[in-house]
């Protein structure tokens, strides 16, 4: 909705696209894919789209290089557990609590609202049991449809029960006043480089690619998609351990 409320100026017939070529590749395929579902809902998608083509503007997709370049970048700027400390070290305990939640489970930060809304709503309830699993110690986020969104899927997430009680005594939180609190106390946002953190950790930490991107809710291989079958109950525990390791280098 912000992009569209930002740039549906450009929907039009006489506006001139280039406007998109000023952004940020991020922020250029954000924008692109907001405006043509925006296309689609009043009726002008054809026409929008043909506007790009005829102008050239395509989405970005990173190249072999591009993902090196950003990978050797990463390896000079590993500083994202100093700012972690760092902002724990100034949030009050439930913003404190949802941060390590973020870096705990390597979700997204909406998909990570939602979760840590649903425990707390559903404990409330007595209904946890139907989320949390006490026995394999895992959230089945793909019980529930919001966290079924195509492309953008969240499947389950493995953590200590103790976390989780402390995540259902805890008080719900929302994506703006959590950046309101960052925004107060000085801290830069950056929670989007703790679901890339996790994954490299992981990776790290004796647990499989396909494992990691089955943990972010990616199964996107042949090979995943049709023969792979884990153990849980192995994959937890390695999983356990690989946490355990994180949870040290934060303390």
């Amino acid at each position: 909705m912000s992009y569209v409320r930002r740039f549906k100026h450009l929907v039009s017939n006489n506006s001139n696209l280039r406007e998109l070529d000023s952004l940020s590749n991020s922020n250029k395929n954000n924008t692109i894919n907001s405006l043509i579902i925006f296309a689609k809902y009043i009726g002008v998608n054809d026409e929008f789209k043909n506007r790009l083509k005829k102008y050239g503007i395509k989405s970005h997709r990173p190249n072999t290089y591009d993902s090196f370049m950003r990978i050797l970048g990463s390896n000079s700027k590993s500083d994202v557990l100093d700012w972690y400390n760092d902002a724990i070290s100034k949030l009050s305990r439930n913003d404190g609590l949802f941060l390590k939640y973020c870096l705990m489970s390597g979700l997204r930060r909406s998909e990570a609202v939602l979760s840590f809304n649903k425990i707390i709503k559903l404990s409330k309830a007595n209904q946890l049991a139907e989320y949390y699993d006490s026995n394999l110690e895992c959230l089945y986020h793909f019980k529930y449809r919001e966290f079924i969104r195509g492309t953008k899927n969240c499947l389950i997430t493995f953590l200590k029960p103790e976390f989780i009680i402390q995540i259902a005594n805890s008080t719900p939180i929302s994506n703006r006043t959590f950046r309101y609190s960052l925004d107060r106390n000085g801290i830069k946002c950056r929670v989007k480089e703790l679901r890339r953190f996790f994954a490299t950790f992981m990776l790290q930490h004796n647990i499989l690619e396909g494992e990691v991107n089955m943990l972010q809710g990616r199964i996107n291989s042949i090979l995943f998609k049709n023969y792979f079958s884990p153990k849980l109950l192995e994959l937890r525990d390695r999983i356990f351990k690989a946490l355990k390791d994180l949870e040290q280098s934060i303390n």
